[in-house]
């Protein structure tokens, strides 16, 4: 995926939620630079354009800050939302519950109804992380996603493993219709062209 700032191309709104410290600000300056940038917590929240291939629209990411203040705020930012993405710290289990609640209370707008969701699983690289499996139980994906086309994506801010990977899922899903992601993934499953670590969970 290429990450240089698109102005005349088509573009995609998506919108990236999570938790305070789940890492939001920091994979994205990762995946548009390359570089590891020192974040504070973000109060309001930042835009970035990023380019895909040419077939598809380029992505607008909103990454609005995760604060507690902020959360009932993040419902002006759903309209004209094509993709969500939730960032989850996959280390941090004190806040798993947290994070779960959050995740649901989202996907309850009607305003977001049917818009894919891409999960991304961060923080792999740390000691005690979840597994995109445990992780995907915990958030109890497969109940709340019914009718939803979904995935989950193991990823690192730090290192930036999974993370073009992520938007790229995010890329596939909206311009994709529902039933064709489905075959799609059990098919490349079964290939095991994900890797073993990379997965959609049991429905």
């Amino acid at each position: 995926m290429g990450v240089v700032i698109s102005r005349t191309r088509k573009q995609a709104q998506v919108l990236m939620l999570g938790l305070d410290d789940a890492g939001k600000t920091t994979l994205l300056y990762k995946l548009k630079y390359n570089e590891s940038v020192a974040t504070v917590p973000t109060v309001g929240f930042n835009v970035e354009t990023l380019d895909t291939d040419r077939s598809s629209p380029g992505l607008t990411v909103w990454d609005v800050g995760g604060q507690r203040k902020m959360r009932p705020h993040w419902k002006h930012h759903y309209a004209d939302t094509a993709g969500l993405m939730f960032v989850v710290d996959s280390s941090d289990l004190k806040r798993l519950d947290e994070a779960r609640k959050e995740l649901h209370r989202v996907l309850r707008y009607e305003t977001l109804r049917g818009v894919p969701l891409v999960v991304l699983s961060n923080k792999q690289d740390l000691p005690g992380a979840l597994s995109p499996q445990q992780l995907c139980r915990r958030l109890d994906l497969g109940r709340v996603c019914e009718g939803r086309a979904w995935f989950i994506q193991p990823c690192s801010a730090l290192t930036g493993a999974g993370l073009e990977e992520g938007f790229r899922r995010i890329v596939y899903l909206m311009k994709t219709p529902l039933k064709q992601t489905q075959e799609d993934i059990k098919v490349k499953m079964k290939s095991k062209s994900f890797g073993i670590r990379e997965l959609l969970c049991n429905r």
